[in-house]
């Protein structure tokens, strides 16, 4: 037998190993859209949206760019969050069904988050009151003004992104192939997705810190029942419940998770990402969706919780959907079950198929 470190045995062994690609690095820049008009009747000069993309885009004979995919994220969060291992390493990498080396992805991040304009640049509270249908809008734009994207081969996403699918496939439905929306309700908010929300941006604007929106530092006090309801909420009980099922083990848990979320926030950001949902409706257009779609609900979600019976209620209207409901596990994530891939990655493999 020849010794670990022989060529010979390197040789063998890289034999056996599956030889994968390097991990492909993601570009960042930003698009910068001129006269922003927005649904409050208020208006912007400019708008920078800042986005990260994978890959290369590919043109079909006539020149239109014909492998683009759109992946969008959930309020306070941003298209970083789509490079961590366990969405990322399911989906980007060769013969994953989202292969950076044939599509090109776009991973905005929508106004009012990550390093897109938003209030804390330094408008604060005179920043536009954007709502979602101005942050589809803009995506729009990024992609046909910015990019030169007129259709796509998928647009995936969660929570919020999840809900700004079901606008997309009705008021432009013919521009993506197929649609991927993964943790939320094609209907208006309301119930208790609606009361913590309220519950989080009354605290921000009770702390007399706040001041309007013209802090000098950061309202604790309403920021930290802010984030205590953010964590609160994206808790999956049998997966905390596996991991820390004895009091030490769940404080340290509280203390680093609590920490890590309200370390990330900006009062008058968060404030808008949660208001942001305030007329949020697609319920009444849904049948105008002719896309493929495969629409993903996790049964531990806090937020979006099954005994609502909400999809059974609209799928009739739904003809091109397909629902899945994933099991409450140890494993799942509760409401962030949508960024562990591995759990719908072959629906989403189904769906790619089905929009071809």
């Amino acid at each position: 037998m020849p010794s670990p470190a022989s060529p010979i045995a390197v040789l063998l062994w890289l034999l056996c190993v599956p030889a994968f690609a390097q991990p492909v690095e993601p570009r960042a820049a930003d698009a910068v859209l001129h006269d922003v008009d927005f649904a409050s009747g208020e208006h912007l000069p400019q708008v920078r949206i800042h986005y990260r993309t994978l890959g290369e885009p590919r043109r079909d004979r006539d020149g239109r760019i014909d492998n683009a995919v759109m992946i969008l994220h959930g309020t306070g969060g941003s298209g970083a969050q789509f490079l961590q291992p366990r969405f990322a390493d399911e989906l980007f990498g060769p013969g994953q069904p989202l292969d950076a080396s044939r599509y090109f992805i776009i991973l905005p991040d929508n106004i009012g988050h990550g390093g897109s304009s938003k209030p804390s640049d330094g408008l604060r509270a005179r920043f536009p009151r954007y709502d979602y249908d101005d942050m589809v809008a803009i995506q729009h734009r990024l992609l046909t003004e910015a990019l030169g994207v007129d259709r796509l081969n998928l647009i995936l996403g969660t929570s919020m992104g999840c809900m700004h699918i079901f606008m997309w496939g009705q008021t432009w439905p013919e521009f993506a192939k197929a649609l991927m929306p993964l943790a939320c309700q094609p209907t208006r908010i309301g119930d208790r997705n609606r009361v913590w929300r309220r519950a989080a941006m009354d605290a921000i604007r009770s702390d007399p810190a706040w001041n309007g929106g013209d802090y000098a530092s950061q309202p604790l006090l309403g920021l930290r029942t802010a984030s205590t309801l953010s964590v609160l909420v994206g808790i999956a009980p049998l997966n905390l419940h596996a991991a820390h099922p004895d009091r030490d083990g769940a404080d340290a848990w509280w203390e680093e998770r609590f920490a890590a979320d309200i370390g990330s926030r900006d009062a008058n950001d968060w404030l808008y990402q949660l208001d942001a949902s305030r007329d949020y409706d697609p319920s009444p257009g849904l049948e105008r969706i002719t896309a493929p779609l495969t629409w993903v609900n996790s049964a531990d979600d806090f937020i979006n919780p099954p005994e609502l019976g909400i999809p059974e209620r609209l799928l009739p209207r739904m003809k091109t959907t397909r629902y899945v409901l994933i099991p409450a596990s140890p494993e799942t994530r509760g409401h962030g079950t949508h960024t562990s891939a591995r759990w719908w990655k072959q629906e989403l493999e189904t769906l790619l198929a089905r929009s071809e």
